[in-house]
Order: structure tokens, then C-alpha cells, then sequence
């Protein structure tokens, strides 16, 4: 008897969004997301010694990962991020560093579009390789673009002036992200064995969250 095998590549199967009125592996992912955007403000109130190890690189990789549908994908980790920030401005931080968002927000969001792009392209077939592949590119990617919005118009912490805009600055700012680049790369590394692995698990134990082979 031959076997499915399922993949999360959107050539050979139906999408999440079915004739159904109700598609319990579209909402079961959308729950995995907003559980994580929810974990994410848990985590960024618990201080400083948290900074950077966010769940962020791991939503975005596993919405480009499950979703089929390339709209779904960008839209429903976006909007996790996006309530998850408002909720951290108002909450957390009393609108210090903005009503809703924070100056820059704009980098931030590009660079986690991308990283839902990454999701799509590099973990067709969930494993660890291809997991791994994807947090360590969104890692990277995070890292050398916001950065740089950081070079060109934020403060050395260590002068309190603005980045030199000369090698010199160029290098010393990215050698200051370096701390937290350790500390997204592990965070995504984590949150996303954490979902992916949770969901797969989920997968196995319900059939009905696995998605369908087109008749």
C-alpha cells in the first residue's frame, strides 16, 4: 500500500483555506502564532537580561513554513507582531518610545517579511536541517539590515553620539549588535524547535491538522 508523505510544499495539496467553513489546521496555526506573539510580551516584560531572545524569527519562519497561501503567511505572523508591539508600547514601556510603534518600526517589519520569505523557501520539508538553515538566515539577515538603519541613524551607547559614518563607526556598530544577535539567534533557534516541533508532534497525534493530498 503506498504511503502519503506529507510536506509543507504548496505544489501538491489543498491549502489551509478549504470549502469548509471551519479548517481546523488554518486555526490551529493561527493559535501556534498568536501563543507565541502572547509569549513574546511575557518575555519582553520579564527585563533587560531577555533583550533580543524573541520569538519574532520564529514566527516568521514558521508562518512562511505552514501557511500555503502566501497571503496568510505574511499577513497572520504581521498581525501578531503588530498587536504583539502595540501591546508591549502601551504595556510594558507606557508609550516611552512611541503611542504604538517605535521609531525604525518600518526595518524591523521588512526585515520579518523576509524572514516569512525564508520560511517559504528554505523549510518546504520541516526538519532540522532546514529549521536550522532558516533561524540561522533570519538570524543573519535581522542582524546586517537593522543595523544598519542603526549605523546610519542611531546612538553609540558608548559616546552617546551618533555612529561615525566611516568604517570605523560601521564596524564598531556592528560589533555592539553582536550580544544581540547571540541572544536572537538562540531565541530564534528555541521558538522555533519549540513550534515547529509542537506542531508536528500536534500533527501526528490529529490527522485532521495535517494537510489534505488534492483528489
Amino acid at each position: 500500500m503506498k504511503q502519503e508523505v506529507f510536506t509543507t510544499g504548496p505544489s501538491a495539496y489543498k491549502s489551509e483555506g478549504s470549502k469548509s467553513t471551519f479548517n481546523p489546521r488554518f486555526w490551529t496555526l493561527v493559535a501556534f502564532v498568536a501563543a507565541l506573539a502572547f509569549l513574546r510580551v511575557v518575555v519582553v516584560k520579564s527585563g533587560e537580561e531577555f533583550a533580543n531572545f524573541t520569538p519574532i524569527g520564529a514566527m516568521a519562519l514558521f508562518g512562511g513554513a505552514y501557511f500555503t497561501k502566501n497571503w496568510k503567511a505574511l499577513l497572520v505572523p504581521l498581525l501578531a507582531l503588530l498587536a504583539s508591539d502595540v501591546i508591549i508600547q502601551q504595556m510594558v514601556y507606557g508609550g516611552e518610545y512611541g503611542a504604538f510603534l517605535y521609531k525604525g518600526w518600518y526595518v524591523v517589519y521588512g526585515v520579518f517579511l523576509l524572514i516569512v520569505l525564508f520560511g517559504n523557501r528554505l523549510i518546504k520539508k520541516v526538519n532540522v536541517k532546514n529549521v536550522l538553515l532558516g533561524a540561522v538566515s533570519a538570524s543573519l539577515a535581522h542582524w546586517l539590515i537593522t543595523d544598519f538603519g542603526v549605523w546610519l541613524g542611531g546612538i553609540d551607547v558608548t559616546t552617546g553620539l551618533p555612529f561615525t559614518k566611516d568604517v570605523s563607526g560601521f564596524i564598531k556598530c556592528y560589533a555592539l549588535a553582536l550580544p544581540f544577535l547571540k541572544n536572537f539567534l538562540l531565541g530564534t533557534l528555541f521558538y522555533s524547535a519549540l513550534l515547529f516541533g509542537s506542531f508536528e508532534l500536534a500533527q501526528y497525534k490529529f490527522s485532521v491538522l495535517k494537510r489534505q493530498p488534492v483528489a
